[in-house]
């Protein structure tokens, strides 16, 4: 999941900071060399009886706006960047039946001379959108850039991609349990009803949507635009994504960067039981900062002394809501939100995430004491989004997504005892991580998931202290994929690398691998 890193989500920086802290999930690649050329558009469809007219649809290029007040869709344009929508078939079971379209975007190689192919990004999530990407990945490949046409997707019931909305009072439902069992029993109530706002309005597609589906109109997409293969770019869900894609369509795929990877076979509704460890190391890290610069925030001069602090703000939010806010933006939060605010914080180690965690810290012991403080806008838009219905399309096919692809335990009860269990180690992540959520009450996986049966020559990029897709998720994949190279960046804190963390060592060596298609010939070490 993604729901805490401030980046990739388009609509809102709270929408992207809410697609860092959920599930924040591509992988795949060969090492087999690009064409320079687009091939005949029929290249993958007589692999597919039934879905020539999808593989064999011209795409229309136009302007990326949608309406005059479109401004992403604007600066897409005066970017270069065209836009066109690709037919898929709602069921790859029946592909003559009901249809939906996937938004695609395209800033076009210039160095059409040297040009080594297309280029697919997926940005996470899952819920994550890709349309807007083009032109930052274009600025991150630096020169190499200039030899790919970069193709940007909203996947299925995305964004601009038939979005799905199930109407929800939330914008996500990941919340903690909070100290006792009241608690945990609203949240029971919460999960149970999202659920059924879903069936109720949006049962015939919600069997559809899937990753797998998701990487089916990945290959429509890549005869669309008449490649014979198409490399990728995927972060957190993005690996997950990218692996499901080598899985079923070896052999059509060319270089592919996996950033943030994800082991396939811990991927599911639950996956971040596993990197409560990683969270509080960065907390901690990130209470050492803070602790630092005292007479900014006032949280304390010892890293014990912040941590003591979050502690204090909890047990008092465990008594009655804290209200934050003046008006017309006014919060009231609990000890089921204060942990999910801060899992979404401790996502990026940069100075400026830092300080943003550190002024919402700020914010709500000041609320302790009865003292009132104004909220930076960005405070204010990332409480209306995690508090309120703003971005409930955001979070009905983030949860559709991973409800969709894999089963969770149904017994309210098993979340209760595994909340209970790890209270003692974990008491301010283990709640949250544990609790139980919407899938617990969703119709079973229409597929099972996906499992590893092919070799992917892919390069996994990953952070030592990464807080969402684990350091070892990454090993992980790598070691089922013996082909593949791991670039590893050594002491950050931090969930996505590649052309947003800054590092020069991690771009450049990506960039080495998409200029000439090579894998280094052992795994890479980067430092922070």
């Amino acid at each position: 999941m993604r729901y805490a890193e401030k980046i990739r989500i388009p609509h809102s920086p709270a929408a992207r900071t809410a697609a860092a802290a959920g599930l924040a999930l591509a992988v795949g690649l060969t090492a087999s060399p690009a064409l320079a050329t687009p091939t005949t558009r029929t290249a993958g469809a007589a692999a597919h009886s039934g879905l020539d007219r999808y593989y064999d649809q011209r795409l229309v290029w136009g302007s990326c706006m949608e309406s005059p007040d479109d401004t992403m869709g604007r600066d897409l344009d005066q970017a270069g960047v065209q836009c066109a929508n690709v037919t898929v078939p709602l069921d790859y079971a029946a592909p003559r039946g009901r249809t939906i379209t996937v938004a695609v975007s395209r800033l076009k190689a210039t160095d059409t001379r040297h040009r080594i192919g297309a280029i697919l990004l997926n940005n996470g999530g899952p819920g994550g959108t890709a349309v807007e990407s083009p032109p930052v990945i274009r600025k991150a490949m630096k020169k190499v850039g200039a030899r790919y046409d970069i193709i940007g997707f909203d996947p299925r019931f995305t964004g601009r991609s038939t979005p799905l909305d199930c109407g929800w009072p939330v914008s996500f439902p990941w919340f903690s349990a909070g100290a006792g069992r009241a608690g945990f029993d609203r949240h029971v109530a919460l999960s149970k009803s999202l659920a059924a706002k879903c069936r109720a309005t949006n049962a015939s597609v919600l069997p559809h949507v899937t990753t797998r589906n998701t990487a089916r109109d990945m290959d429509v997409i890549r005869g669309a635009l008449g490649e014979r293969k198409i490399s990728y770019l995927g972060y957190s869900y993005g690996t997950y994504l990218g692996t499901v894609y080598t899985q079923l369509f070896p052999g059509r795929y060319d270089r592919m960067v996996l950033d943030g990877a994800i082991d396939p076979r811990a991927y599911g509704p639950r996956l971040l039981k596993d990197a409560v460890r990683e969270n509080e190391q960065a907390l901690s890290t990130w209470a050492s900062w803070t602790a630092a610069r005292h007479t900014t925030y006032g949280l304390g001069r010892t890293r014990t002394a912040v941590l003591a602090e979050i502690d204090h703000t909890m047990a008092r939010a465990a008594r009655g809501p804290l209200t934050v806010g003046t008006a017309p933006d006014v919060f009231r939060l609990d000890d089921s939100h204060i942990p999910t605010l801060l899992f979404m914080g401790v996502a990026d180690d940069t100075d400026a995430s830092r300080a943003f965690l550190a002024e919402q810290v700020s914010v709500l012991s000041k609320a302790t004491k009865g003292q009132q403080s104004s909220l930076s806008p960005e405070f204010t838009e990332q409480l209306r989004f995690a508090l309120t219905g703003e971005g409930s399309a955001f979070g009905s096919v983030q949860t559709a997504i991973l409800c969709g692809d894999a089963a969770a335990p149904r017994n309210p009860e098993l979340y209760w005892r595994d909340i209970e269990r790890t209270r003692a180690a974990h008491p301010l992540f283990g709640p949250l991580t544990e609790n139980i959520g919407p899938c617990a009450f969703w119709n079973p996986p229409k597929e099972n998931p996906t499992r590893i049966r092919h070799d992917a020559p892919a390069l996994i990029v990953a952070a030592t202290g990464d807080p969402r897709t684990t350091y070892r998720g990454s090993v992980a994949l790598h070691d089922q994929l013996p082909s593949s190279k791991l670039l590893t960046l050594k002491g950050a804190n931090r969930h996505a690398l590649y052309g947003e963390y800054g590092n020069a060592c991690v771009d450049n060596k990506v960039n080495r691998y998409l200029e000439t298609g090579r894998l280094p010939g052992k795994d890479e070490t980067c430092v922070k």
